[in-house]
């Protein structure tokens, strides 16, 4: 009878694995249908195509640095392409208002009432293009937008479109005439992802590509196809809660987050939310790769992009020379990996 108990419980398992495998194989075809047609467009960016992607799965907004001319504004129009989303683009300046991207409500005479005036941020996809241009007070407008996907304008709450997710853009070689992100700001990042030039075969392609007539300096309008509709995106964020992560890999998180906050070259180390960003973003990964179950491997493709921006140098290390890619690669080197 025990026996029998055993061999019906392994058969349930290995139902539901089976099960689980056949809801999750469908995001790793579209991830790589993805990450096709993006790459068609934005040549020699494939790793930050690919993290891009996995913020796009888990839902988190994304920081893109680098320097101009690397398509940053090419690569969030042609994601909100492939994906059929409404995509706006806002450039941020020392000018701008808070009102001038969540909106206003403007009095209409001819009525006799107000009415809500829509901005920018009513949309599916908004790029932020140049985030630390604008003072900290226009910065803040998004706040509320980015972590509750809503905005109160006159005291009313008003729901943004679902999905809805900000791309913001910064350079980060220009100190004159920028505002630094405050952490509260930073931290509604789910990544901060960094985008540098291509390799030379992939600049050779962009060369021969102009040459051809097939690129142009001046950003065209795109008309890619449709790879991944709103409906799927939301199925497949719901299906990342079936990939397993097992308590020992729990483990070895919480023991690198802990590490974080403890080493001599940090003045800031991670929180509790930056360690959920990351499992989200480990399972995300997963996903994407085909597996139904995270493994170490995925924690540490993902450690940088999502704690890069969520950590703070010493003014000693900054001395030194050391840069916060090195302190977590260095980190994750002296934790036990669990097999």
């Amino acid at each position: 009878m025990k026996d029998q108990e055993e061999n019906d419980g392994q058969h349930l398992e290995e139902r539901t694995t089976e099960s689980q495998a056949s809801q999750l194989s469908p995001i790793a075809e579209k991830a790589a249908q993805l990450l096709d047609a993006l790459s068609g467009v934005v040549i020699g960016q494939e790793r930050v195509i690919h993290e891009l992607l996995t913020a796009l799965l888990t839902g988190g907004h994304v920081l893109l640095e680098g320097v101009p001319g690397v398509a940053k504004t090419l690569l969030a129009r042609s994601l909100a392409g492939v994906l059929g989303l409404e995509f706006r683009r806002i450039q941020f300046t020392p000018d701008l208002m808070p009102a001038d991207i969540v909106g206003t409500n403007v009095f209409d005479f001819q009525q006799g009432r107000f009415h809500l005036q829509k901005g920018p941020v009513f949309t599916n996809l908004i790029l932020a293009d140049e985030i630390n241009r604008t003072p900290p007070k226009t910065q803040a407008a998004l706040l509320e937008a980015m972590e509750e996907h809503q905005v109160t304008i006159d005291g009313v709450t008003h729901r943004l479109p679902d999905p809805f997710l900000v791309v913001a853009t910064q350079n980060p070689l220009e100190h004159e005439g920028t505002y630094p992100l405050p952490e509260a700001q930073l931290d509604r990042f789910l990544m901060k992802i960094q985008m540098g030039y291509p390799e030379a075969q992939d600049e050779i392609e962009i060369y021969r590509r102009f040459a051809a007539g097939q690129l142009h300096l001046a950003l065209q309008e795109l008309k890619l196809p449709v790879v991944l509709s709103p409906e799927e995106l939301r199925t497949f964020r719901d299906a990342l809660g079936e990939i397993h992560i097992e308590d020992k890999l729990l483990a070895y998180l919480r023991e690198f987050i802990d590490q974080t906050r403890s080493s001599p070259e940090l003045s800031l180390g991670a929180s509790p939310r930056a360690g959920m960003a990351l499992l989200a973003s480990a399972r995300a990964n997963a996903a994407i790769e085909g597996r139904h179950f995270v493994i170490p491997d995925d924690i540490k493709r993902m450690a940088e992009p999502v704690l890069h921006h969520r950590l703070l140098l010493t003014t000693e290390a900054e001395l030194e020379g050391s840069v916060t890619e090195l302190v977590i690669k260095g980190i994750l080197e002296t934790i036990e990996v669990p097999r």
